[in-house]
């Protein structure tokens, strides 16, 4: 498994003089996910739960919908220049009976780690409807719980302590239970290793979870939630027009600049 932080030396210049010192740095290398053998997409991502990651991409794309979807996902030979495996190719084989991607999933080249979407190969496509229709009740948090969230997830964030380079998610209960945290140098990459836990988990559709953002809230990641039934998000930073649009068309409760006991609540009426 390649690794998920890479030292490097630097020239470190401060008022007080300059020296050279290592540096951790967020690794970022290149993963393919293949279905049934046929490429799908690439992403730069950082290394770990890569399974999770190709089931959370899986789902979020409407390919499929529950853990039992995926018959088996394992690693292909990738290997680098010394003939190692680099473990950057994931193969996909789905359940008898599950359809392979539509076409409009297939990306064009590669995602990378700052845009997920723009990848995609037929602008039709970026909407994707969600198997879970957005009803019956929906997750209600209070604010004071809400307003602890940022903290509990920056302190499971190891990776990011050490090298402030990467995103993360994390999907919580009501009461303000983290029951998983994803990081990643790609946002949409963490939403979707966190969603793969939890189809994994056999936790999808999460109507009784919520999904809270280290950044922005994108209208992708919204999407996302969105495919898993999710029907709350809140971010640490901004949503987007189109996210708070798509939030609102799906009775979605979108919280934005979620910082200690402030925050915008865009649309729903999951905060009391």
């Amino acid at each position: 498994m390649g690794r998920v932080t890479v030292r490097r030396p630097v020239r470190r210049l401060t008022p007080d003089g300059d020296r050279r010192r290592p540096d951790a740095l967020a690794a970022e290398e290149p993963l393919e996910i293949r279905v049934q053998g046929t490429p799908l997409a690439v992403t730069m991502r950082t290394p770990g739960h890569d399974v999770e990651l190709a089931h959370g991409f899986l789902l979020s794309e409407g390919v499929i919908g529950a853990r039992e979807d995926v018959a088996v996902a394992r690693y292909c030979d990738g290997a680098d220049a010394t003939g190692r495996n680099t473990y950057n190719v994931l193969d996909v084989t789905l359940r008898d009976g599950v359809p392979p991607p539509d076409p409009g999933v297939q990306r064009n080249f590669y995602t990378t780690s700052s845009c997920g979407v723009c990848g995609k190969a037929a602008l039709d496509a970026v909407r994707v409807r969600s198997r879970f229709p957005q009803d019956g009740p929906a997750l209600t948090v209070d604010r004071t719980v809400l307003a602890a969230l940022p903290d509990a997830l920056r302190e499971r964030q190891r990776v990011f302590a050490t090298t402030g380079g990467l995103h993360g998610a994390g999907l919580f209960t009501a009461d303000g239970t983290l029951l998983a945290v994803r990081e990643d140098v790609g946002r949409h990459n963490a939403v979707d290793k966190l969603l793969g836990w939890a189809v994994q988990q056999s936790r999808v559709p999460a109507r009784d979870a919520g999904l809270l953002l280290s950044g922005r809230a994108s209208f992708e990641l919204v999407q996302k939630a969105t495919m898993a039934g999710i029907s709350l998000v809140a971010a640490v930073s901004a949503p987007s027009s189109l996210a708070a649009e798509l939030a609102e068309d799906n009775g979605m409760t979108l919280v934005g600049f979620l910082r200690g006991a402030s925050m915008n609540v865009y649309t729903g009426d999951g905060i009391e």
